[in-house]
């Protein structure tokens, strides 16, 4: 499958996009759990930017150099991205201490993270700071750990000239199948990204574009789909904390309807969060007739919880021909296919067990999603084990060409070889098939599940897992593990209970009563977990393999409590390893 041709870009650098866009009377707009609103225009985020970048370089950073970014959303986050930016050194988006019942393992991740991207510098806010301590002594970045607020304090101003092929990005892959890999975008690899979306998500004719979004600021979706799409449109953006949306979903639709948002992008577990926790009264005189895209990617897509929220929200203006299921990933710069816009979702049910044995889509019971065709530019095939390509409706690995590939993994010749060829196609870990020409994901290859010599992909278990009352939704896994005593893989399902541990062995029971109703095979073990228990992504995904990993070593456990004494002690033992840094800034 081959895209559309891809439109010569508007800028050569994200420099150039800033201050291009920075002469217009366009901008950001930050909403707080009030919905208090504090407005930033462009040409404001320029001038801030610049004062952080003469920060960057009264510091000693030098262009090249990587600096790691460890802030909420917030204007601190556009003074430290773009000011690394201006700086002529790479921004590397990190994710803040959020989970704060499971520090040792943010701060094992963290310093980890650190050290592959050779970040010289991290850059927090003062609130965040002690937090960063433990991981900032492991990594030893060689300027310490500084606030914004204290680079923005001097004089000065600062934008150095860059060329298309710098680096302007390095950002994290998720880490659902492996630890977090530093992926490397070039600066025209963005730019080319940037026209791809723009020419996939057409504006509404007349009036300013205005894209509304919650995701993470330190992720492909949330940084380059809406933030840097913003500026390259040129547009408003709305931007609201995740941690906002989490605690009331009813604060994102409202927005969109505030501001007239023409697209907003969400995991699908966005959807169902918001058909379970938005209320009817929460969304009196909104109108989502407005909201033209709502794209749906990053995790697998439910065609049910889909069509619920089109009858949900209908009486709010919400269109069903706005759904879009995308896909993409970090390796990509972000988007690879998009379904037609305006049409609404398209799905194909399929025979899971032919699925899995044969690698055949025939009909059956279970329901895939189309997410579309390439993206302008980027060329999509399926292939085999032996990299043969394979016909319409056969299951293979998906393999992606364009122009906003990776430049590589960062300082990992191996790993990047591994998935990136010398002809240009990204093996992506993905497994999927093409019908009418338009692609369906099944899976990820290493998540595979294999009963008897069929491939199951786990989602093909957990759909039937959310059914079940006593389950909390969006937090099972299905994986396959080999009991002790015997020789074969058997079917292991771990879950978080939303109800009483005393209905356990019920629940367990439904749980497998409803896969073996769905898929004909009977786990050999179901356990449940307290809420919180399960290992995620930065993102929120579901780390399958390292939930393995863990109940096999005995090591699944659920996050500690934290009261305001644990993260005083916390905040002092951070003080202290900063100090025994010598570059506490």
């Amino acid at each position: 499958m081959k895209g559309p041709a891809l439109s010569p870009v508007k800028y050569a650098t994200l420099p150039e996009m800033l201050e291009a866009t920075s002469r217009t009377a366009l901008g950001l707009t930050f909403v707080d759990a009030s919905e208090q609103e504090v407005s930033l225009s462009w040409a404001e985020v320029y001038r801030r930017a610049r004062q952080t970048a003469a920060g960057l370089q009264r510091v000693g950073v030098k262009p090249g150099e990587a600096v790691a970014i460890l802030l909420p959303t917030s204007p601190g986050f556009m003074d430290a991205f773009f000011g690394v930016l201006l700086a002529g050194a790479v921004p590397v988006p990190l994710y803040p201490p959020v989970r704060l019942g499971r520090m040792e393992e943010y701060h094992r991740a963290t310093a980890r993270m650190l050290s592959v991207s050779e970040a010289v510098l991290v850059l927090t806010e003062t609130r965040l700071k002690l937090l960063l301590g433990a991981s900032v002594e492991a990594a030893r970045p060689r300027f310490g750990c500084r606030t914004v607020e204290e680079l923005s304090r001097g004089d000065g101003a600062l934008s150095v000239a860059v060329s298309p092929q710098s680096l302007g990005l390095i950002q994290f892959s998720s880490g659902s199948t492996v630890a977090p890999k530093p992926v490397v975008l070039t600066q025209a690899a963005l730019m080319a990204q940037m026209a791809a979306l723009e020419a996939s998500l057409p504006s509404p004719s007349g009036g300013v574009p205005v894209g509304v979004s919650w995701l993470p600021l330190y992720h492909d979706m949330g940084l380059i789909g809406c933030l840097l799409s913003a500026l390259y449109y040129p547009g408003n953006l709305v931007l609201l904390p995740p941690e906002v949306f989490l605690a009331r979903p009813a604060l994102w639709l409202r927005a969109l309807s505030r501001h007239k948002g023409f697209v907003s992008p969400a995991p699908n577990f966005a959807y169902g969060l918001c058909l379970k926790r938005v209320k009817d009264e929460e969304l009196q005189g909104v109108d989502l007739s407005g909201w033209k895209h709502a794209l749906n990617g990053a995790e697998p897509v439910s065609a049910e919880t889909l069509r619920r929220f089109v009858s949900r929200f209908s009486r709010y203006g919400f269109s069903g021909e706005a759904l879009r299921p995308v896909y993409g990933l970090s390796e990509a710069a972000l988007a690879v296919t998009f379904p037609p816009s305006g049409r609404g979702l398209r799905s194909r049910s399929v025979d899971a067990g032919v699925l899995a044995r044969e690698g055949r889509a025939v009909g059956g019971a279970r329901e895939l999603v189309s997410v579309g065709s390439p993206v302008p530019g980027f060329e999509v095939v399926v292939r085999n084990e032996l990299g043969v390509e394979l016909p319409e409706l056969r299951t293979g690995r998906v393999y992606a060409r364009g122009p906003s590939l990776m430049k590589g993994y960062h300082g990992d010749g191996d790993g990047t070889a591994r998935v990136l060829g010398a002809d240009g196609w990204l093996d992506t870990g993905d497994l999927g098939f093409v019908a009418e020409g338009e692609l369906y994901l099944t899976g990820r290859a290493k998540d595979l599940v294999i009963i008897r010599g069929a491939n199951h992909a786990p989602q093909a278990f957990e759909e039937c897992v959310q059914t079940v009352e006593g389950v909390r939704l969006g937090c099972a896994v299905a994986l396959g593990f080999t009991p002790e005593g015997s020789e074969d893989e058997a079917l292991l399902i771990l879950a978080e209970r939303a109800g009483s541990p005393d209905d356990d062995g019920q629940v367990e029971a439904q749980v497998s009563a409803a896969i073996v109703q769905g898929t004909g095979i009977r786990p050999h073990t179901v356990r449940l977990l307290k809420p919180g228990t399960l290992p995620r992504t930065s993102s929120g995904k579901l780390r399958r393999g390292e939930a393995l990993r863990q109940f096999l070593a005995g090591e699944l456990l659920p996050p500690k409590r934290v009261g305001a004494v644990s993260i005083m002690v916390e905040m002092a033992k951070g003080a202290l390893a900063l100090a025994r840094t010598g570059r506490e800034g």
